[in-house]
């Protein structure tokens, strides 16, 4: 190391570097040369003691540390727009590897599935009643309509032989089921049953009309869904009433027999007599023909009942089983 000494009255000279056998005992100890370095330096405010004591101190380091904290950045903080929500996006998509989003999209399926089948069920179960109950009200407000009161009078056109497709011709009363619907011609699914009404079987299935003087007048309907005239039809019982009204009488039968379950190909059950009913010969009869068990079109099941009163409108009241 080289030093600067000063001379009196002449210039400044470097001063001859010493000798290693000039130094007594040797080269100086290297940490030596150290601690004087640092004892050379001067001391910063920061390393002086403070003032007024040993509390003086502690507030003089913990002011100190503050300013040395506020200074540094922030490693939360974040630079560059990143920062802390750019680190938890990183690690989120870190953790979402394929399987969890497969799992995710899956769920989300399985909810879409659910809510699909929750409106469809609704729609089976309540529109589709809602929709057909106020189309058969309609139909038989028209009918009412279209024979003009009570149809008392004495003097009417004989009644067909035939009636067109679609065409409605009657209502048909349950009592005991609280029922009162109109009955169309044919058995047609979406223009006839699925609107509430009941279908009168015809075509390769003809059946009689309430007011032939022989036969089986038969009928189907729904019984579950659009309306479902027919769904309480396994709590009629022998002696129940049935009523089907016309332009110009209230034809009356008694049930008298059921089918609980029959394959739906067995027409032998709409025959003009039918041979599991007990009837013994011909007759005014009427059968009633829905699915069965309930929500499903399985099988098929028939009440039968007979007339028992033929009543004209001219006669100026209803029959006694709606009165």
């Amino acid at each position: 190391m080289t030093a600067l000494r000063h001379e009196p009255g002449g210039p400044w000279e470097p001063e001859p570097e010493p000798s290693a056998g000039s130094f007594p005992g040797g080269q100086p100890d290297q940490q030596t040369m150290q601690l004087r370095a640092v004892r050379s330096t001067p001391p910063s405010s920061s390393d002086s003691p403070a003032p007024g004591g040993r509390a003086a101190r502690r507030r003089a380091a913990a002011g100190a540390g503050g300013a040395g904290s506020a200074g540094a950045p922030s490693s939360s903080g974040g630079g560059g727009g990143g920062g802390r929500a750019a680190r938890r996006r990183a690690a989120k998509a870190r953790k979402e590897g394929p399987g969890i989003l497969a799992v995710r999209a899956f769920g989300e399926l399985l909810i879409t599935l659910g809510v699909v089948m929750i409106l469809f069920v609704a729609y089976q179960l309540w529109w589709t009643n809602v929709r057909a109950d106020e189309y058969a009200s309609g139909q038989v407000s028209t009918l009412e309509h279209q024979w003009g009161g009570d149809g008392s009078s004495k003097n009417h056109p004989p009644y067909p032989t035939s009636v067109a497709p679609g065409s409605k011709f009657a209502i048909i009363y349950i009592p005991k089921l609280d029922v009162k619907t109109p009955i169309a011609e044919g058995t047609d699914k979406e223009s006839i049953l699925d609107n509430g009404l009941v279908g009168h079987y015809t075509g390769a299935q003809e059946t009689a009309f309430p007011w032939a003087s022989s036969g089986n007048f038969a009928l189907a309907g729904h019984r579950n869904t659009h309306g479902e005239p027919f769904r309480y039809i396994p709590r009629l019982v022998p002696g129940d009433k049935i009523v089907v009204e016309t332009a110009y009488d209230w034809y009356t039968y008694v049930v008298t027999s059921s089918l609980p379950q029959t394959s739906p190909n067995n027409v032998s059950v709409i025959a003009p007599v039918p041979p599991q009913s007990g009837f013994t010969g011909p007759g005014r009869y009427i059968t009633l023909t829905t699915c069965t068990p309930e929500f499903t079109s399985t099988y098929r099941m028939a009440v039968w009942g007979k007339l028992v009163e033929d009543l004209p409108k001219s006669a100026g009241h209803m029959p006694a089983a709606l009165s």
